[in-house]
C-alpha cells in the first residue's frame, strides 16, 4: 500500500461500542418504563432483522431513519402499542450520549502509532453523536484532527460529498488518505468513490473479503503497519 498522510476512522463499532444500555437488556428496562413488554432474548434476531430500514435511496441523514430502525428492533423483540415510538425517540437521542459507549482496547495505542508516524487523524461518522468532544470524553486529545458527521453535514456515507468534504478539511489529497470501518458498503465503497484508499475493519470476523483488492485486518493494532 502506498504511503498515507491520513487517515480516517469510521465511529461506531470501528472505535467504540454500545454498552447494556443498547443490548437487550436495556432495550427490555426503557421498554417496561413505557409500558411496552419485549423479549430481550429476541435482540440479536430483531438487530438484524431490522437492518433493512436504515436503507437511505438519496443518502441524506434523516433521524426519521434511525429511529424507524429502533422503532423496528423493539417490534421484533415483541413490542406493540403507542409507547414503542415513545422509546425508539428515546433510544435515539440517547445513542448520542457518549457515556453508553466504550472505546475498543486497540484504539488508543493505534492512534498513538499513527500520531507517532506523522500520520494525521479525522472521523466520519453517520451519527448524531457530538465529535467536538468525543476526543475529550475518551481521552484522545491531541490525537484527532477532523471531524465531520452526517447530521451536521446533510449527506450520509456512502455519499463521497462527505469523504470530499473531510479530506477538504484536512488539506489532504485523496489518493494519500485511507479511510477505515466496519462497513465495506458505507466506508471502504464510499471512500473508493471519493478517490480515497478504503481498508475494512472485521473485528471477530471470518471468511474471504467482500473484494480482493480491498485489505482487511481484524484488530486496529494491524492498521500502522499497514499505513506506513
Amino acid at each position: 500500500m502506498a504511503s498515507t498522510a491520513a487517515v480516517f476512522f469510521d465511529v461506531d463499532f470501528t472505535l467504540i461500542h454500545p454498552g447494556p444500555r443498547f443490548q437487550g437488556q436495556g432495550y427490555q428496562s426503557s421498554c417496561a418504563r413505557h409500558g411496552v413488554t419485549v423479549d430481550p432474548a429476541r435482540y440479536e434476531a430483531a438487530v438484524r432483522g431490522a437492518s433493512g430500514a436504515l436503507a437511505s435511496a438519496d443518502q441524506l441523514y434523516d433521524a426519521g431513519l434511525f429511529v424507524n430502525y429502533t422503532r423496528r428492533i423493539i417490534e421484533l423483540m415483541g413490542g406493540t402499542g403507542p409507547g414503542v415510538e415513545t422509546v425508539a425517540l428515546e433510544m435515539y437521542h440517547e445513542w448520542a450520549e457518549h457515556h453508553h459507549f466504550f472505546l475498543y482496547d486497540d484504539v488508543p495505542a493505534t492512534f498513538r502509532a499513527l500520531s507517532a508516524l506523522g500520520i494525521r487523524m479525522g472521523l466520519i461518522s453517520n451519527s448524531h453523536r457530538c465529535l467536538a468532544s468525543f476526543q475529550s470524553h475518551f481521552d484522545l486529545d491531541g490525537l484527532i484532527s477532523v471531524t465531520v458527521s452526517s447530521s451536521n453535514f446533510g449527506f450520509m456515507k456512502p455519499h463521497p460529498s462527505i469523504f470530499r468534504a473531510a479530506l477538504e478539511l484536512m488539506h489532504v489529497a485523496a489518493e494519500d488518505a485511507t479511510m477505515v470501518g466496519d462497513s465495506f458498503e458505507h466506508d471502504v465503497e464510499g471512500a473508493r468513490q471519493a478517490g480515497m484508499r478504503g481498508i475494512l475493519l472485521a473485528r471477530g470476523a471470518s471468511g474471504p473479503p467482500p473484494d480482493a483488492d480491498v485489505p482487511v485486518i481484524r484488530s486496529l493494532s494491524e492498521l500502522p503497519g499497514l499505513v506506513a
